[in-house]
C-alpha cells in the first residue's frame, strides 16, 4: 500500500471535518424529533373502542354499572328519596393519563424529557467530535515521516489521564491508603 499524498490527505481532512459538521447538525435535527416525537406521546389520547380488549373491559364495566346504579335507585325509592335528587353512579373513560391531565405534570415531564434529550445530544456531539479527531489523526499520522512527529502525537495527553477516576477515599477526604496497603508497603516497617 502506496503512502497518501500531500493533496489526498488534505482532502481527506476536509471531508472528515465537513462529516463532523454534518453529525453535529443532525444530531440537532434528531433532538428536535425526539422531543417533537415526546410531545405526541404526551398529547395521545385512547378511545375505550381504540382496543378490543379495552372496549371488551368497558363494556362489561358498563354492564356492572347499570346493575348497581339499578340497587341505588330501588334502595332510594325504599327510602322515599325523590328521583331528581337521588344519588347515582357513573363509568367514565379517561382518555388520557393522569400525568398528562395535570398542566404542571406535563411541565415537569417536558423539562425530564428536554434534559434527557439535551445530554444524549451531548453525549453524540462528543462521540462525533471523537471520531473526527481520530480520524483527523490517523490522516496526519500517514503523512508524519519521523520518529520525532509520531513520538510527539503519542505523548498528547488523553482525557482519562487529565481527569482519573475518584475513589471512595478520595470523596471522603481521607487521602491516606487503607490500612492493610500501609503495612504492605516496601518501608512500612
Amino acid at each position: 500500500m502506496s503512502a497518501m499524498t500531500k493533496s489526498e490527505r488534505e482532502d481527506l481532512q476536509r471531508l472528515v471535518r465537513q462529516r463532523e459538521k454534518v453529525q453535529i447538525s443532525a444530531a440537532k435535527q434528531r433532538s428536535a424529533e425526539l422531543l417533537a416525537d415526546f410531545e405526541n406521546q404526551m398529547a395521545s389520547q385512547f378511545s375505550f373502542d381504540d382496543d378490543t380488549v379495552w372496549k371488551q373491559a368497558y363494556e362489561a364495566a358498563e354492564r356492572e354499572v347499570a346493575k348497581a346504579q339499578e340497587r341505588i335507585a330501588t334502595r332510594c325509592q325504599e327510602m322515599g328519596i325523590p328521583r331528581r335528587f337521588a344519588p347515582s353512579l357513573s363509568l367514565y373513560w379517561h382518555h388520557r393519563g393522569y400525568d398528562n391531565t395535570l398542566e404542571k405534570r406535563r411541565k415537569e415531564l417536558r423539562g425530564v424529557a428536554t434534559a434527557q434529550v439535551e445530554a444524549l445530544e451531548r453525549q453524540a456531539t462528543v462521540e462525533i467530535q471523537k471520531a473526527s479527531v481520530e480520524a483527523q489523526t490517523e490522516i496526519a499520522l500517514a503523512g508524519l515521516t519521523s520518529e520525532a512527529a509520531r513520538a510527539f502525537v503519542a505523548k498528547l495527553p488523553t482525557v482519562e489521564s487529565l481527569m482519573p477516576a475518584l475513589s471512595y477515599q478520595e470523596l471522603a477526604g481521607d487521602t491516606d491508603p487503607p490500612i492493610v496497603e500501609q503495612l504492605l508497603s516496601p518501608n512500612a516497617l
